[in-house]
This record gives C-alpha cells, structure tokens and sequence, in this order.
C-alpha cells in the first residue's frame, strides 16, 4: 500500500539519535501520538545498553525516528513516528527498510512490535512492509483499556515489502535468504 498521494518521495538519512535530537523527536512524539512518550521515558529507555534509537534525517530537520530493543534472536520495535507533514513520502518505510537490513539468518531474525487496536494507519502501515499481526495481547497498555496487536516481520518467511521502492539492495538480499 503506497499512499503516497502527489508528494514525492522523500529521501533521508538515517543515523544514531544523539541527545541534541531529543527536542525535536519530543515534539514528533507528542504530534503522533495519544499517549506520547515523556521525555523521562525516552531518557531511560536510551540508557539501557541494549536499546537503540535512529532518527530520519532530512536536511538539517529531523523528519521521523524509531526506538527499538536488541534482543539475542529478535529486534523489539518499542517506538517509531514521522512527524505529520512528511507521512506518506516514504521516511517510515526507510527506516523499517534500515531495521530490516540488521537481521541475519542464523542471528536476529524477527522483529515484532504492538500496535494499539484502533490505530489501523499502522497496521496497514506494517502489513504493507512485510509485517503480519500473529496475535491480540489482552489490555495490553498502561494508559487505557485498549488491546494490541503482536505484529511480527520474519526473515526466513517474509516476503520482500512492495512498499519499498528504492531499497533494491533489501530486496535481493530477502531474495537470496528465501531460495537458501
């Protein structure tokens, strides 16, 4: 599902999140979500030795960022928005594009994530990068009643994402990992 309407494809750079980013990811954090994260929240995640935090760069502006937890077999995705005015141009999928390409057959080779019930933008947002819901976690959050889907992406069973265009490279590597 590319709904990218009449806006362009956007190209950014995506590096490690540096504390100097932090006001800007706050502020897209707080445009995103109905529950933003705090900005305590976002500290003491960041301090855990096995949490990592990227940010989409696009010029001098921070456009989008994703939190996410290196397990031994598995990457957790905790947190991942772009600000509003650059959705649908592509940054989300370059960063699920950038986590993709850190797995590897025989190591890390799923990556799994909640995503609230009502927000079906991110469901259809993940299914169309090669994500699948495998289960419903039962009030799954803190602040409200509401349950999540458990959404999975598996190396060895996924199927290149259609939505990434671009990312070539990705592509043939899920190709050569299928036929192994």
């Amino acid at each position: 599902m590319e709904a990218h309407g009449t806006q362009e494809r956007l190209q950014v750079h995506i590096r490690w999140l540096i504390r100097r980013d932090l006001p800007e990811v706050l502020a897209i954090e707080k445009e995103s979500f109905e529950f933003p994260w705090s900005e305590a929240e976002f500290a003491d995640c960041l301090s855990r030795r096995n949490c990592v935090g990227m940010v989409a760069q696009h010029g001098q502006r921070i456009v989008g960022y994703m939190i996410y937890e290196l397990g031994k077999t598995r990457i957790h995705l905790l947190n991942l928005a772009v600000a509003p005015s650059y959705r649908r141009r592509g940054v989300g999928s370059q960063m699920i594009a950038k986590l993709i390409s850190k797995l590897a057959p025989e190591q890390r080779e799923k990556i799994f994530l909640e995503v609230r019930e009502s927000n079906l933008v991110a469901q259809l947002f993940f299914r169309a990068n090669g994500f699948r819901a495998t289960s419903v976690l039962r009030n799954f959050y803190e602040d409200s009643p509401e349950d999540a889907y458990l959404m999975e992406y598996a190396l060895s069973s996924a199927a290149p994402p259609a939505v990434i265009t671009g990312v070539n490279r990705i592509a043939r590597y899920l190709n050569r990992t299928e036929g192994a």
